[in-house]
């Protein structure tokens, strides 16, 4: 796999549109998690350090062609200025006189950010007519939006098309972390996939079941896989013009070797509130009136051939042994934290037959409260949603995101 990065390019003086994913939560006006503004800090630090003009194109929810001033993406100026240490100026459109009239007037080392791309229907269309009203406004394509690239948007695929393209640091770590899972892996492989919709997803997952050997489905994609199987999902988020192509997949998964592993028993609600009355269920036994909010971890006999371990080596006091086991027949260390030396927290080690190898370290499964620390003999960023200290190869972990520890492990 090969790729254009931004010192492929020259920038100097350049109009760079930046195609950037900062679909940050936010309540009562305010930002709650500006963990993606941050991440695309070091993309537009290089353009701007490099002479460029950074332009940023970004959606905001979901307005369906309409433009609705929740959606705008104006109350991301502030956040953007403190995270990039530089003012921001703000265009009331992604397109024509209007952008083209602020990037006139904006002071050199200033950045460029346009109105929710997704105010125009033809975006998510990807027109071709659109996207060369955006290219227009720019030199040069950057790409830093790997969460949207599974899109063929306007300004995800066509505006790729037409002007000199790159990856920014974001997608390129993307990339770089698929190559090395993908690439020339180290057999047993897992994959884990969610996310609510089937449809936009088709490439990666057919891709995948000629890669893995464990394609985990999670998320609302996993209420369709399960329709496919004739399973009641009751009012489950479910794509049920979908079924046949999920069973497409799940024919192709087992011709190739690939085993597909879908939930065995489910959490069920009837009510989309926080601590709604719910129930688990086996995955067939989805009651009419309910829908299913998650997948409850099992107890599975796939971690037959493997031992789960109890504290590695280097933990101070030993936690309690895990039988646990991760669906698809890979088993759970238990490590200890540097912070309290006692808290256990589980680590997905994706060669488990190897004294050392691939571990996929997830906060959002440990319990506790993350950031927290671990070092690795070589270090690969699992989706460039950690900080790495590459230096001593330690790797602060954070909410919500992964990383990829290659060869020895230690915390």
């Amino acid at each position: 796999m090969s790729w254009k990065t931004l010192e492929d390019i020259h920038l100097t003086n350049k109009r760079v549109l930046v195609r950037v994913d900062i679909n940050v939560p936010m309540q009562e006006g305010a930002v709650t998690d500006a963990t993606r503004i941050i991440r695309i800090v070091p993309t537009v630090q290089t353009i701007l350090a490099a002479g460029g003009i950074p332009v940023l194109l970004a959606h905001f929810g979901r307005p369906k062609g309409q433009r609705q001033p929740e959606f705008s993406l104006q109350p991301l100026i502030a956040p953007l200025e403190q995270a990039l240490g530089t003012s921001v100026m703000f265009a009331a459109d992604c397109i024509g006189a209007g952008p083209a009239a602020a990037l006139q007037a904006l002071p050199k080392g200033d950045v460029l950010l346009l109105e929710n791309t997704r105010y125009h229907a033809a975006e998510e269309t990807n027109d071709p007519a659109f996207a060369a009203r955006m290219a227009a406004l720019g030199d040069v394509y950057c790409n830093d939006a790997f969460s949207a690239a599974h899109r063929a948007h306007a300004s995800t695929e066509a505006l790729a098309r037409l002007l000199p393209s790159c990856a920014g640091r974001l997608m390129a770590a993307e990339l770089e972390a698929l190559e090395t899972a993908l690439g020339a892996p180290k057999h047993p492989v897992v994959a884990v996939v969610g996310g609510a919709k089937v449809s936009t997803k088709l490439a990666l997952l057919g891709n995948l079941v000629t890669k893995v050997d464990h394609l985990v489905i999670g998320g609302g994609m996993a209420n369709t896989f399960l329709a496919a199987q004739g399973y009641p999902v009751g009012t489950s988020l479910a794509e049920h013009d979908m079924k046949a192509t999920s069973k497409d997949i799940l024919a192709r998964a087992a011709a190739g070797g690939c085993e597909i592993i879908l939930p065995s028993d489910v959490v069920v609600a009837r009510e989309f509130i926080a601590n709604a009355p719910h129930q688990t269920v086996a995955a067939n036994a989805c009651p009419a009136d309910a829908f299913i909010a998650d997948g409850q971890a099992s107890t599975s006999d796939s971690c037959a051939p493997y031992v789960c371990d109890g504290a590695m080596a280097g933990c101070p006091t030993a936690c309690a042994n895990n039988a646990d086991c991760i669906p698809g027949g890979t088993c759970t260390n238990m490590v200890c934290t540097a912070a309290s030396g006692t808290t256990c927290r589980e680590v997905l080690q994706l060669n488990p037959n190897a004294a050392s190898g691939m571990y996929l370290i997830d906060p959002d499964g440990f319990g506790g409260n993350p950031p927290f620390s671990v070092y690795c003999d070589t270090v690969k960023d699992g989706g460039g949603w950690t900080n790495i200290d590459f230096s001593n190869n330690k790797v602060l972990l954070d909410n919500g995101h992964f990383v990829l520890c290659l060869g020895g492990m230690s915390t």
